[in-house]
């Protein structure tokens, strides 16, 4: 789309009373290949192309898009977008309201991620080598792998974004991801491990990826879990282990510190700034600006500069996530976190990287500090209500801890309660901070997220099993 005409549309807005007109246009092309079974189970690239449209009446939001890029049918969407307003939306202001009239102008952005190889250049087939391998190295492992599921993917999107601001900024974003599932199989019991590391950089990921390592790896948890016996159910000690063990605090607390649920009055933490929310160990941040991590941003889907926010320090309340709308209505600074799936979407405030800080403890000093409890060395998927932070999920490797030492792996277990109340009993946090890629849904449809944290201990939480 040229100036000129993001111009015309940001006016018809503007003269049909909006507050703030808002184009998205975007152009993405996804692609990936999928082994399974010793066979090629798909390969898909397509590309997908629309423009969104936001009308912002004071803090009121109205959202259109479509695949048609045609003036005539951009104005008409306007005029309907304004006209559902009702009588409202149909004032027309005057075309010379200087006030109202500002020129478009270019953001520079500093793109920390950089790209190698452009996965747009590269064959599907060379993929599929990758897979191979890994199929190949997970079966090797052992006779009780009975299934291997491998998959290779990448996205890369062109987008503007203008406004009636006067913002025109342009962005290419390039994310890939491998994901190796395998399943160990003996006497009618089944266990499923998976590895899926993922980053914002071209193909060249690929072709340095270790591959054998991530299939063993899956191979190796997958067997030891099968045999293991099942969790007893009870209140304990926990030790989480890090990296995606933080899907807990990004699932149970992080969305309760967007303000899209501070505004709607849907957090637990409304109004708590400055208050102590957590144990002085925990320190929570979300940073948008980590070089080729899978959830950073050259710039937010509003067209803002992304930035490191400490949420929580030393267990001290000190801000929430912020996208325009959401900061206007609970009046804390913008975090350049306004994020969207696609041009289907109109942006909210979502996280990027956001992770437990690295305490001052050795993860050997944590397990000894329980005498007896759970090792969840890594979790796996779950279920949270938004609302209350209420959370269950699953231990996918755990070990018990008896007298401050790992014991018998045991299956089965998952993690109970609310984040909020398990913030305060968070006690340790190790020095061995790691981060994990994963997919985040809400109001703006999935976006990639990276979680993450050190080793914690919780000296309390309830422990399902049988």
């Amino acid at each position: 789309m040229d100036q000129n005409k993001a111009q015309r549309l940001l006016q018809a807005g503007r003269d049909r009373g909006a507050d703030f007109t808002e184009i998205f246009e975007e152009e993405t092309r996804q692609a990936s290949v999928s082994y399974k079974d010793r066979k090629v189970e798909s390969a898909s690239a397509g590309t997908d192309y629309g423009i969104g449209i936001r009308l912002l009446f004071g803090t009121e939001v109205l959202y259109a898009h479509t695949s048609k890029d045609d003036e005539e049918h951009l104005l008409r969407l306007i005029e309907a977008l304004a006209q559902s307003r009702g009588t409202m939306g149909s004032v027309v202001r005057a075309d010379n309201d200087p006030l109202r009239r500002k020129p478009l102008q270019g953001l520079p952005l500093t793109n920390t991620h950089k790209i190698s190889l452009d996965p747009r250049r590269v064959g599907q087939e060379r993929k599929l080598d990758l897979l191979v391998r890994a199929d190949k190295t997970a079966r090797a492992f052992s006779d009780k792998i009975s299934q291997v599921a491998v998959r290779a993917a990448d996205v890369v999107s062109d987008i503007l974004i203008c406004n009636s601001d006067g913002l025109w900024v342009t962005d290419t974003r390039t994310r890939s991801r491998f994901h190796v599932s395998v399943t160990a199989g003996q006497g009618g019991e089944m266990f499923v491990a998976s590895e899926a590391p993922g980053v914002q950089r071209g193909f060249e990921f690929f072709e340095e990826l270790d591959v054998e390592r991530y299939a063993k790896d899956a191979a190796e948890r997958a067997v030891r879990m099968l045999s293991a016996g099942y969790a007893q159910g009870r209140k304990m000690p926990v030790v989480m282990g890090n990296g995606f063990g933080g899907v807990i605090f990004h699932e149970a607390c992080g969305h309760l510190l967007e303000t899209e649920a501070v505004r709607r009055k849907a957090s637990a933490f409304a109004g708590k700034i400055g208050e102590q929310i957590a144990h002085p160990e925990v320190t929570a941040v979300d940073d948008g600006l980590i070089a080729n991590s899978w959830g950073s941003i050259t710039v937010d889907d509003e067209g803002r500069a992304p930035q490191k926010t400490v949420l929580i320090e030393n267990g001290v309340l000190k801000t929430y996530l912020s996208d325009r709308v959401g900061s206007d209505e609970t009046g804390v600074s913008l975090s350049g976190s306004a994020r969207r799936e696609s041009y289907q979407y109109a942006p909210v405030s979502r996280m990027r990287n956001t992770y437990i800080a690295a305490g001052k403890h050795s993860p050997a000093s944590i397990i000894a500090s329980v005498d007896e409890g759970l090792y969840a060395k890594k979790m796996g998927g779950g279920s949270v209500n938004p609302a209350t932070g209420e959370f269950n999920f699953a231990v996918e490797e755990g070990y018990l801890i008896k007298n401050g030492k790992i014991g018998d792996p045991v299956r089965g277990a998952t993690l109970i309660g609310k984040g909020p109340e398990i913030l305060p009993l968070i006690s340790m946090a190790g020095n061995d901070l790691e981060l994990a890629a994963g997919m985040c849904g809400a109001s703006s449809g999935q976006v990639p997220v990276t979680v993450g944290q050190p080793t914690l201990k919780v000296d309390s939480i309830l422990v399902g099993g049988r």
